[in-house]
């Protein structure tokens, strides 16, 4: 009998051990979901992580898969779930091809889908917070690039006290194939700048969710670099985006050149229906994407659609009726040692004046006033002066101008340090200044002291301007407002410090240039 009851009194231990096992094991179940890393945002919960004092939260969906019927159609609302969702993988990318071997710019092999829109927050603020936001736009020439690239981590800006968001869009002819069949189903009108209704997506998904991580959506910076500074540019003069961003940071990249009508812009998407072989509207719809995104002959790009874009941007801007917020603006040293091929430039000063003349008629001489060649050995530098200028440097100055005439405050730089690397051929070149913008350049085996201080230097600068409008701060070189007099702009090289009249000779002669070109158009 007592053999029975040590039996009875063994089966109740483990039986409760095995209860009390799991109430800890839920205990810890809900003390896990209900954890820092847990929050609850408009679609339902989603759980990231927590790395080296930062929360972490990746693959946040903010809009519904544009796939199928929802190809080519404005952004739609994500549909709602239950439980907690994992946000510790970063999302697809959106279709697109790689970059040619050899690239500098080429990427890590990434899953890659249509459904893409997906975003990424970096915090160290509690939910309690109110910290300034920063919207980061990825570049890639409206053709590539991904929110998940590693330099674009956000965790050392966070440290810095701000809320970062790296987001998708689509790219490409998914994002911006204008064509008269998507003309004639729209409600307004419009089509071909899905990509630009993405970020606009994605700004609404801020303004309704980024409280959640200790952000305040009523203090939100756009940055962005090369295609993504096009974004943030083209951000500032939509109507759709107004009141959803507060200040704008555009590196290397302004869409001030002229925009084609939507008219001209269908012409792309009917040639590349005909290059697929689809009749219809549907039968594009059902062409594999992959298919879709190997159209080589596309050429991406936003249009005057009189929705999203009511008029060009450089109109809007002359207009004043951009979205009038402060601007941090700026460009580096060797934009076009990346973008250009040596091979293609002219090998004979023949070739050199013909090729001139052909882009600057009757302005030879004005032209070799600003870039002088005066034998074929200076053909290199002047091609890459000519496309660095054409391309970047004017469009930020103009920029900077629109903006202060305005009457808001507008900060020029120019980004002039040669980064670690095995290539210092060439130089300061395009997309060099991002990992100093986003303080990861000490992640590097090359980096050296002055690179990591000059990352500290320029990562304080673009949080002081996402936190106040202004960049300057304590310890920090100062930065003076742009006026067109004195023109002031600030150098970030192996020294910080503060210039005037950049490149003026050459920018003033492109400027004319446009000016004449624009004349001779209407």
């Amino acid at each position: 009998m007592q053999r029975r009851r040590h039996e009875r009194t063994k089966t109740r231990t483990k039986t409760t051990g095995v209860v009390l096992g799991t109430v800890i094991a839920c205990g810890l179940a809900i003390a896990h979901a209900a954890g820092p890393e847990t929050v609850t945002i408009d679609a339902g919960q989603i759980a990231g992580a927590i790395a080296d004092g930062v929360r972490v939260y990746k693959g946040i969906p903010f809009a519904a898969p544009p796939v199928g019927d929802l190809r080519w159609k404005p952004p739609q609302p994500v549909v709602a779930w239950t439980g907690v969702k994992p946000a510790t993988r970063f999302g697809a990318q959106c279709m697109q091809q790689p970059y040619p071997a050899g690239s500098p710019y080429a990427m890590e092999p990434a899953p890659m889908s249509e459904d893409c829109l997906y975003l990424n927050v970096w915090s160290t603020a509690a939910a309690t917070d109110s910290r300034p936001v920063m919207v980061w736009i990825h570049g890639g020439a409206w053709t590539r690039g991904s929110g998940a690239t590693p330099v674009y981590d956000g965790a050392a800006l966070a440290k810095k006290g701000v809320v970062v968001v790296t987001t998708n869009y689509r790219l490409g002819p998914f994002g911006f194939l204008a064509h008269p069949e998507l003309t004639k189903e729209s409600a307004d009108h419009a089509s071909g700048n899905y990509a630009i209704l993405d970020h606009v997506a994605a700004l609404q998904w801020v303004q309704k969710n980024i409280a959640a991580f200790g952000g305040n959506p009523a203090n939100v910076t756009i940055f962005g670099e090369s295609a993504g500074s096009w974004s943030v540019n083209v951000l500032q003069a939509t109507p759709l985006a107004k009141g959803l961003f507060h200040r704008a940071i555009g590196e290397s990249g302004a869409q001030f050149a002229r925009n084609p009508r939507l008219a001209d812009a269908e012409k792309g998407g009917v040639a590349l229906a005909a290059a697929v072989g689809a009749d219809s509207l549907a039968a594009l719809r059902a062409v594999p994407a992959e298919t879709i995104a190997a159209v080589e002959s596309f050429r991406a790009g936003a249009n005057v659609d009189g929705w999203v874009l009511p008029d060009e941007v450089r109109a809007i801007f002359a207009q004043k009726k951009q979205n009038d917020v402060p601007v941090l603006i700026g460009s580096n040293a060797n934009e076009w040692t990346t973008l250009s091929s040596p091979a293609q430039f002219p090998k004979t000063l023949e070739d050199f004046h013909r090729r001139v003349e052909a882009q600057f008629p009757g302005m030879a001489k004005e032209l070799d006033a600003v870039y002088a060649v005066k034998g074929a050995v200076d053909i290199p530098e002047a091609m890459l002066g000519l496309g660095r200028d054409q391309t970047f440097t004017l469009g930020m100055r103009t920029w900077a101008r629109m903006v202060t005439a305005g009457g808001r405050k507008a900060f020029l730089y120019q980004f002039t340090r040669v980064p670690p690397g095995p290539n210092p051929q060439l130089g300061a070149y395009h997309a060099a200044e991002i990992a100093y913008v986003f303080n990861n350049i000490g992640a590097r085996p090359s980096a050296t002291l002055l690179d990591k201080q000059l990352g500290d230097q320029m990562s304080s600068y673009w949080v002081n301007f996402a936190t106040t409008g202004d960049p300057n701060g304590t310890g920090l070189p100062a930065w003076t407002p742009y006026d067109q007099e004195t023109e002031p702009y600030l150098e970030f090289g192996d020294t910080v410090q503060p210039r005037h009249h950049l490149l003026k000779a050459q920018l003033d002669f492109l400027e004319q240039a446009e000016r004449l070109r624009r004349h001779d158009e209407f």
